[in-house]
């Protein structure tokens, strides 16, 4: 108990006093589940926190977790523990926070940064240095599965969509069928898209070694190369070898990751050199330096870093300016910066941060601390009524 009460005290800077703490429950039912390998989802949710200081600075947050749960730690612990705080000491505030909740600390990481860039009049990609790229690929990220014997067709149809949005690189998931009958509905896709977008596949862990290196078969009759095979295998670390064999044995990149939390995590994966792509998430890291630790770490190894955000529009919103941050990967003029997720499935939350979109490029934000402020529509139309779900 000592510890918390002395950990961070606030100092210094009264501006920057954190004064109160709002919190924003959203929920959102879908019309229609739909899913991956693990299943099918019902709903999509968010918790946003803003975090405002004595002087009326404030910053955004968010984490995506059971909303009770969330709700009750944040207004029992998290919110007394951060009032009278000072918000420049993020880094010793999340390391308290995450002891408690990890996802939790990442949100208030997420406010504290917004508060510190807005207070020195600067915007967060300045905080942390200056953007080297104005613009950021993405791709459309789509979940194959629906509960209706015609799901193939469902699917074709969100790709014909992304297409008609200007996605020029799409993810689609396998794994949750037998392998015959993805093989096959990849074979549809691929036909149908003709080289006018590379397509990803995810399998969120689904397949043994043999399973997975049998889609080689499809790999090696495709004219278009896949863009990278995502997850193949158990993300465990006693699976790394696994990994670097199939890496070995399969004419397409590896990709993986949006499950680990911290450059710790990754590295039996990165000695063993077992992915071509890291998709690290910022919802799984303590907190956005760590985060950004793990995207400059896997270049160190020579992994590529393509960001995991399909759970939070805020999330993908900071997995946008820190990809502004990093250097080239390649000198390719057409391969400049790795891509990001974008989720492209019903889910009005998606839309809670403007990011400007076109022909498959997000423009990065310019203004003061994230450049945006979220959409209160939204928040009004999808406030978490505290029923079950």
């Amino acid at each position: 108990m000592k510890d918390e009460q002395t950990c961070c005290s606030a100092a210094s800077e009264p501006a920057l006093t954190i004064e109160r703490v709002e919190t924003y429950p959203l929920l959102y039912r879908l019309q229609e589940p739909y899913g991956d390998a693990n299943g099918y989802k019902q709903y999509r949710s968010c918790y946003l926190i803003r975090v405002i200081t004595i002087d009326g600075v404030d910053g955004w947050g968010e984490c995506i977790d059971w909303l009770p749960t969330v709700d009750v730690g944040f207004h029992k612990r998290i919110i007394p523990f951060l009032i009278g705080k000072n918000a420049a000491n993020r880094l010793a505030l999340t390391g308290a926070i995450k002891k408690w909740h990890q996802r939790a600390a990442t949100a208030v990481s997420m406010a504290l940064t917004e508060i510190v860039a807005k207070w020195a009049g600067i915007s967060v990609c300045e905080l942390w240095g200056g953007r080297l790229h104005e613009q950021i690929p993405v791709y459309a990220s789509m979940q194959s599965y629906v509960e209706r014997s015609d799901w193939q067709k469902q699917s074709l149809r969100k790709v014909e969509q992304a297409l008609v949005s200007g996605f020029s690189l799409m993810k689609l998931k396998i794994g949750g069928k037998p392998l015959a009958v993805d093989q096959a509905h990849i074979d549809q896709v691929v036909s149908f898209v003709d080289g006018r977008a590379q397509i990803a596949l995810d399998a969120n862990q689904s397949y043994d070694l043999a399973s997975a290196r049998n889609w080689e078969r499809c790999f090696q009759r495709w004219s278009q190369p896949i863009a990278w095979l995502e997850e193949p295998l158990p993300l465990v670390q006693t699976q790394a070898p696994h990994y670097h064999m199939l890496r070995q044995s399969l004419s397409v990149p590896i990709a993986g990751g949006e499950n680990l939390g911290g450059l710790e995590a990754f590295l039996p994966f990165l000695r063993s050199e077992s992915f071509d792509l890291v998709q690290a998430d910022p919802q799984h890291h303590d907190d956005l330096e760590a985060y950004r630790c793990t995207l400059a770490g896997s270049r160190q190894f020579g992994a590529r870093c393509s960001p995991h955000t399909f759970d939070g529009a805020l999330s993908r919103l900071y997995a946008l300016m820190a990809q502004a941050l990093l250097p080239p990967y390649s000198k390719m003029p057409d391969q400049a910066i790795e891509p990001i997720e974008w989720d492209v499935m019903e889910n009005p939350l998606t839309q809670l941060f403007f990011i400007r979109l076109a022909n498959g490029y997000a423009t990065v934000p310019s203004g003061s601390g994230i450049g945006c402020e979220p959409d209160m529509a939204i928040i009004r139309a999808y406030g978490w009524d505290g029923g079950t779900y």
